[in-house]
């Protein structure tokens, strides 16, 4: 794997989705003012009066659709940004504080991510655990590194060995050293936005009358900003993902750990194991695209945050590999490992 060169490629596929990214709200501004100019000169050649333009129409209708964009994404990012705001979300989906003196698997994952932390000489992020949940998977979120945090799910305690165990930390600490996590929420926020838009539009016309033209004009390019900003978050969140790939063989120097916990979550995937392996708990909007894997990346298309897991494997390896049967890590049943090893 040209890991450097996949990092390269990926920074640089970033740059320009985030500007094209900018470029979708300014043109969403500039199409509202456009479709609302429209509906204006519509009516002034329909009725006998001369309407006129209203006052600092241009200036009005570009604030108010910046103002609806950057609303939402305050909303969507402001409790993230108080102290614990990040913590207290994830307990709210049913993650807790990892356990080391309780049990052996969350003392070496705990282990796990220092190690990672020295190697990578960033600042160690809180560790959590998503009990009761058997699928392999796993996330970083916060907008501060000092302040970020990682969780993992209890089925990749449970079917990882140590160096799956390591990729799968290195990869989610990719996330929070290149910035990802940050990117990811304000794109995530600025879709909202984007929506609150679309929404302001639906009441808008629900006043009847005359609103009933404009609100369907806003609505309409309202619909045009949500979906391109949505189209465009997802793709900047699938370049993210291939480069905490390569990160986390660079870190660990070794393609082996992160494409073990792709394969055996290959594995769950093939088997629906939604059932046989537990259920994700209900993951909010903001930490979709934060995730190790997602079920929906498989179906593929342009809103997928993900790039399908076939694909990461075989990036990670230069060809198709085999799913890995699922099998218990026995190490983690072992006493723990107390002595976190030297970077």
């Amino acid at each position: 794997m040209r890991i450097f060169e996949h990092q390269d490629a990926a920074r640089s596929r970033t740059l320009r989705l985030v500007l094209l990214f900018i470029l979708a709200v300014a043109a969403t501004a500039a199409a509202v003012h456009a479709a609302l100019w429209l509906c204006w000169q519509l009516l002034d050649a329909l009725l006998p009066l001369e309407l006129g333009l209203p006052h600092r129409f241009l200036a009005v209708n570009i604030g108010v659709t910046l103002l609806l964009v950057l609303g939402g994404w305050w909303i969507e990012t402001s409790n993230l940004a108080l102290p614990g705001g990040t913590e207290r979300l994830l307990r709210r989906i049913g993650a807790r504080e990892a356990r080391p003196g309780s049990s052996a698997a969350e003392q070496r994952l705990c282990n796990i991510v220092e190690e990672v932390c020295i190697a990578a000489h960033m600042p160690c992020p809180e560790v959590m655990v998503l009990p009761r949940v058997q699928a392999i998977n796993a996330l970083a979120a916060g907008l501060d590194p000092a302040a970020s945090v990682v969780v993992v799910t209890q089925g990749a305690l449970d079917w990882l060995t140590r160096d799956e165990l390591q990729g799968l930390v290195a990869h989610e600490c990719s996330h929070i050293h290149e910035g990802d996590t940050r990117l990811n929420t304000q794109l995530a926020g600025m879709v909202t936005g984007l929506e609150l838009v679309w929404r302001f539009g639906d009441q808008v016309r629900e006043r009847g009358g005359l609103a009933v033209l404009f609100g369907s004009a806003i609505m309409a390019m309202g619909s045009f900003g949500w979906w391109a900003g949505r189209a465009l978050q997802a793709a900047v969140a699938r370049q993210r993902e291939l480069l905490a790939d390569a990160r986390a063989v660079q870190w660990t120097r070794s393609r082996d750990g992160l494409g073990g916990v792709l394969r055996k979550a290959l594995t769950q995937q093939q088997q629906s194991a939604a059932g046989a392996a537990g259920t994700d708990p209900a993951w909010k909007p903001v930490l979709q695209h934060l995730l190790l894997v997602s079920g929906a990346a498989e179906r593929g298309g342009w809103l997928a945050a993900h790039p399908p897991l076939a694909l990461r494997i075989q990036r990670l390896y230069g060809r198709a590999m085999p799913a890995l049967p699922l099998q218990a890590d026995g190490a983690a049943t072992q006493p723990a490992d107390l002595t976190p090893a030297t970077a």
